[in-house]
């Protein structure tokens, strides 16, 4: 399927299939900006100091091919990564790629996290998900996306696979440098249980990822200002389809 293109410059396509590899070269941006990148860093942490400079992907090449995206990643540290996205993705075809659990209650309602304050995007409004890492990274070198789809589900919500169901399908909306790679995970419940049981998991957790859920049933419920325009786009595509 030929990509569909908003407007807005955001792009949607039904995918068949993903080919997602790690290259094991280093990230040659982030080495010739180590100076700018600590700067940077050392900012981000001053205004949450929570931030874990760990190891994550940065996708240095992504196309889209009769229904498979095919991806290629390097390793970098958060503090590159960040980087990259603060300072405006300055390198041509370098970006954000990331999987994404578009959780749906048993009565079609779309629910979403509000990211915690101490997170790098304290109050955006998206569905569970978040950047690919070393974990990842099967021992061919190829990334298991719908794994870290799944991982992310529970950490986040203590959604297990026991909890929901997931399309064997997958949607990618590409917004420029930023590619999301939707799954859809359906749970057996209504949306007011289903926020109930996610509500009980972020009251048990220490320090939770997420502050809040957001249940969106019709295109009134989308907030542009806190949701991304991926998510905005894959929403109210999903919600006409249904009218």
């Amino acid at each position: 399927m030929t990509p569909a293109q908003e407007p807005d410059g955001v792009e949607i396509v039904s995918l068949q299939h993903i080919d997602a590899a790690i290259e094991r070269e280093p990230w040659g941006w982030a080495q010739e900006n180590r100076a700018r990148i600590a700067e940077n860093w050392a900012r981000r942490l001053r205004e949450k100091p929570a931030l874990f400079n760990g190891i994550v992907l940065v996708c240095t090449r992504r196309a889209v091919t009769d229904g498979v995206f095919a991806a290629r990643f390097r390793e970098a540290d958060y503090a590159s990564f960040l980087a990259m996205q603060d300072f405006g993705f300055p390198e041509p075809g370098v970006g954000n790629c990331f999987g994404l659990a578009a959780l749906r209650s048993a009565d079609g309602a779309f629910v979403m996290g509000e990211m915690a304050a101490h997170t790098a995007n304290g109050g955006k409004v998206y569905f569970p998900g978040g950047s690919l890492d070393r974990t990842d990274v099967r021992p061919d070198g190829s990334i298991d996306v719908a794994g870290s789809v799944a991982r992310e589900l529970l950490e986040e919500t203590g959604l297990g696979p026991d909890a929901v169901t997931f399309d064997t399908g997958w949607t990618a909306v590409l917004d420029g440098p930023r590619t999301a790679l939707l799954r859809e995970a359906r749970s057996p419940l209504p949306a007011s249980a289903l926020k109930a049981r996610i509500d009980d998991f972020l009251a048990r957790e220490t320090e939770p990822e997420l502050s809040g859920v957001r249940l969106v049933r019709t295109a009134a419920d989308i907030d542009t200002a806190a949701m991304p325009a991926y998510i905005v786009r894959f929403v109210t595509e999903r919600l006409a389809r249904a009218a």
